[in-house]
């Protein structure tokens, strides 16, 4: 986190949010990056087109790639690194001057007194109820150390709605269904809701739509054409499904669908809520309309 120099390469081990924002970070400022993703797909937890539209956004950045790939050694007896990485074509050696392990993140809550107490502990997690009450009374617990979304806006909700029930107020279980992803790198990801693959996992018909970036007057003007929205409903009664972006920016448009799924909001709704032009958001408008085959701008 805090190298005394730049290094001129770097494996990258796991393609998760945090692996892929570094790999982008090193790379713009022209360290020689690769990554290595045990998965078939980068940034494996999103919809499939967002991550085969991801990698080839980074491949056409220069980040070398490998899918289907596990680090099974890692050698630092020398200057830099060897890592022995297993492949579907067997083992191969690659050599960078810095490996940085992206595989998932470890919560920090050993020997500050929770056995003592008596507080139970699950697989790295502290266990609470769903106002964030642990097992003991008066004892209470937010944010990464507890089951759920390990992001920092769950923290600030989670702490929001803890206090709020600790004070008497109405409050609601936060809906974890409903927190929107996001990863800042280049291009941007933002998602909310069900993937494409999951939602027909769970028997759902389905109306999925798609409008690419290339087809926005705002993101042709600004030269950001990259990406896309896209957007899944349940056939049966319009319910927003799911919704996801790549693209400039998209961070700041998730949460027009967050907002829509918290209110129920059906796709008709949604077509029929005129967005301004030229925005980059009136993409979402113009998925809805050809999840719904009623786009025209295509």
């Amino acid at each position: 986190m805090t190298l005394p120099s730049q290094p001129k390469s770097m494996i990258v081990v796991g393609s998760g949010a945090i692996g892929v924002e570094f790999a982008h970070f090193y790379n713009t400022m022209g360290t020689e990056v690769t990554i290595v993703e045990y998965m078939p797909n980068v940034v494996p937890v999103e919809d499939i087109d967002v991550s085969k539209q991801f990698e080839r956004s980074f491949k056409k950045a220069g980040i070398k790639i490998m899918t289907n790939s596990s680090v099974e050694a890692v050698d630092t007896s020398g200057e830099g690194v060897v890592a022995t990485v297993k492949t579907k074509k067997g083992e191969i050696k690659l050599e960078a001057d810095i490996l940085l392990s992206a595989v998932g993140i470890k919560s920090n809550i050993e020997n500050i007194g929770l056995e003592d107490v008596g507080i139970i502990v699950d697989r790295d997690k502290i266990l609470v109820n769903d106002f964030y009450q642990t097992n003991i009374p008066g004892y209470y617990a937010i944010g990464d150390i507890v089951p759920g979304q390990a992001l920092a806006h769950v923290a600030s909700a989670e702490g929001i709605t803890c206090v709020e029930k600790l004070a008497g107020l109405h409050t609601e279980p936060i809906d974890y269904g409903n927190v929107p992803g996001c990863t800042y790198a280049t291009p941007e990801i933002a998602s909310v809701g069900m993937t494409e693959a999951k939602a027909r996992e769970a028997g759902y018909e389905l109306k999925v739509g798609k409008f690419p970036f290339s087809a926005s007057g705002k993101a042709t003007a600004a030269g950001t054409k990259d990406g896309f929205v896209k957007v899944i409903f349940d056939a049966k009664y319009g319910e927003w499904l799911g919704c996801h972006m790549i693209g400039a920016g998209v961070t700041d448009m998730i949460a027009e669908a967050v907002l829509g799924r918290k209110l129920e909001t059906t796709g008709h709704e949604v077509l029929k809520t005129i967005h301004p032009h030229p925005t980059m958001s009136e993409a979402v408008m113009e998925a809805v309309a050809d999840a719904y085959d009623e786009v025209i701008h295509l």
